[in-house]
């Protein structure tokens, strides 16, 4: 199964997809920053407001539940890590490589939510419909619905259940 996911994956370019959406929020947030400062580099101060415009951003345009920004005690220690010429600031591109790492796991559960939405809930919806024809009145009423229509229904379903459940975990 997880063959099948890479290679539809791949096929419609889902990870640059991705990829280049997180790149283009990335860029609005250090140039945001970089507006207000005049300089092309973040000090960490910039760098935890660029942070905060970036999850922003990711909740606004990326489907999936809410997140959460990290703390100011996690993004010091990674600024650290991904500070490569050791000056204590992050450039454009140290800062891109920063945000796509703490992103990274974000990128992959949308992956994960737009497989469930797009692949799996509609190909249960007509395998469940297939299931009702031999059930009394209730077969009859079903394949009376177009497939279309049934599919988007219980694709609906899913997404409410997929939602009732964001605030437990």
């Amino acid at each position: 199964m997880r063959q099948l996911f890479s290679s539809f994956q791949e096929k419609f370019q889902g990870k640059q997809w991705k990829e280049k959406r997180i790149r283009t929020i990335t860029d609005r947030a250090f140039d945001r920053i970089r507006a207000d400062a005049d300089r092309d580099y973040l000090t960490f101060e910039d760098l935890y407001i660029a942070v905060l415009y970036v999850y922003n951003d990711i909740n606004k345009f990326l489907p999936g539940r809410h997140n959460d920004p990290p703390s100011k005690q996690k993004l010091k220690a990674m600024m650290e890590e991904y500070d490569f010429n050791l000056d204590g600031l992050l450039d454009r591109e140290e800062f891109a490589k920063f945000i796509q790492k703490l992103t990274a796991d974000i990128v992959k559960s949308v992956g994960q939510n737009l497989l469930i939405a797009l692949v799996v809930a509609p190909t249960v919806a007509l395998l469940t419909k297939r299931a009702t024809e031999g059930v009394p009145g209730v077969g009859k009423v079903v394949q009376r619905i177009p497939n279309s229509v049934y599919a988007s229904i219980v694709a609906l379903g899913v997404v409410l259940v997929q939602k009732s459940t964001e605030g437990h975990e």
